[in-house]
């Protein structure tokens, strides 16, 4: 059943085909997702791949993630020295200029998640070298820079976690409370950025903006909406502007109105056919548009991997997502490894503000991970790593 979930997923994908209200769009996004059928299909024949080798290929990634690491802070002292611009060292950068610790394109929150899983591959290793404690530091500080609120979050209450529940050594208090008081100290260092990324997220009636995570090119003096705004308003205007969080409200209110509108409760409006309504949402409540060469609202997908397979696939598509991510962590837990666990939380909470699985780069990342974890010779309980 584990490596059957996501070639079911893929088959409904092509399915959708056959009612999409898009269909060139159906067709361009079916070959993007055919790693869901490939990979696990690799998985299942290749009976060479025991438990041994997994953990190798656990361990050339996190070492593969700490050279790109490695990369882009050295690109970006290079950049700060040029230009003097602090934003060289956070998040990413925006369509128009070259600033951030990575480009736009890479997206930071996805370069987060796959930074965390590295992270924990060091951080819970039971016997840790000098080395293994520098470059967990190293790599913690990467995802602080990175500034994704919902990864430091989740990232945080899994150090606590397996500080407190996991680790082998939890009883040991000194140890304990020696962990804690570092996670508190890297708070406190990164606290005016991050701090300046959540209160944008709860910001109501403003009249100047601190930032605008969701599109680029908007103006200094702009109304900042509200959550209750979000999810009441019946018109909006075009100085209205939505932080991530905010705008993620109004999708999930479109989405609702979309169950009561639209009949796809069943089957959905097709794999990646959601765009046409989403726009004509935009176009009735009056979002801000975009002007030349700056984007707008109407372009942006429901950001919510579960709403976004609810609305493209139906309920059959929503279900199998359930599945796939209860399994994954069903699996974790009875493995007993928390690199496993971690990448389980991680994913159910970015499926929540990430359509991960519409994005190559997320869907090949995801796939192989979950394969490599879930599959039958994997489930064990994990030695000692040295």
């Amino acid at each position: 059943m584990v490596l059957t979930l996501p070639i079911v997923l893929f088959l409904l994908m092509t399915i959708s085909y056959t009612w999409s209200i898009d269909r060139e769009s159906t067709l361009n996004a079916i070959p993007k997702e055919i790693t869901l059928l490939v990979i696990p299909l690799a998985f299942a024949f290749n009976k060479k791949l025991d438990s041994e080798n997994q953990e190798k290929i656990v361990k050339y990634f996190a070492y593969s993630m700490i050279l790109l690491g490695f990369y882009f802070l050295f690109r970006a002292f290079v950049r700060y020295s040029i230009s003097h611009d602090i934003r060289n060292f956070f998040y990413h950068g925006d369509n128009d200029d070259k600033f951030g610790l990575i480009p736009k394109l890479l997206n930071a929150i996805h370069v987060s998640y796959f930074m965390a899983i590295a992270f924990f591959y060091y951080f819970s290793k039971t016997v840790k070298t000098r080395a293994d404690y520098i470059i967990s530091i190293i790599l913690l500080g990467f995802i602080f820079l990175m500034s994704s609120k919902n990864i430091i979050l989740i990232v945080i209450l899994l150090i606590l976690a397996y500080t407190f529940f996991f680790s082998k050594i939890a009883h040991k208090m000194r140890l304990r409370n020696l962990i804690v008081f570092g996670l508190i100290i890297a708070l406190l260092f990164s606290y005016g950025r991050i701090k300046q990324r959540f209160e944008i997220e709860f910001q109501t009636n403003t009249k100047k903006s601190l930032s605008a995570n969701v599109i680029e090119g908007i103006p200094l003096t702009v109304h900042n909406v509200s959550i209750k705004e979000a999810w009441q308003n019946e018109k909006f205007t075009q100085n209205d502007f939505f932080s991530g969080t905010v705008f993620r409200v109004y999708q999930f209110r479109i989405f609702l109105e979309f169950l009561k509108e639209e009949p796809i409760f069943w089957k959905g409006f097709g794999l990646n056919a959601s765009y046409p309504k989403i726009k004509e949402k935009a176009i009735y409540y009056d979002l801000y548009m975009g002007e030349a060469g700056d984007g707008g609202y109407q372009n942006k997908n429901f950001h919510n991997q579960y709403v976004q397979n609810f609305a493209e696939l139906g309920i059959f598509g929503f279900i199998i997502l359930l599945l796939i991510v209860a399994l994954n962590l069903k699996n974790a837990l009875k493995s007993k490894d928390f690199v496993h666990f971690a990448f389980a939380i991680l994913t159910i909470s970015l499926f929540l503000t990430e359509t991960l699985l519409w994005r190559q780069r997320g869907v090949v990342f995801f796939t192989i991970f979950y394969c490599l974890f879930n599959t039958s010779v994997y489930q064990k309980k994990i030695e000692k790593r040295l």
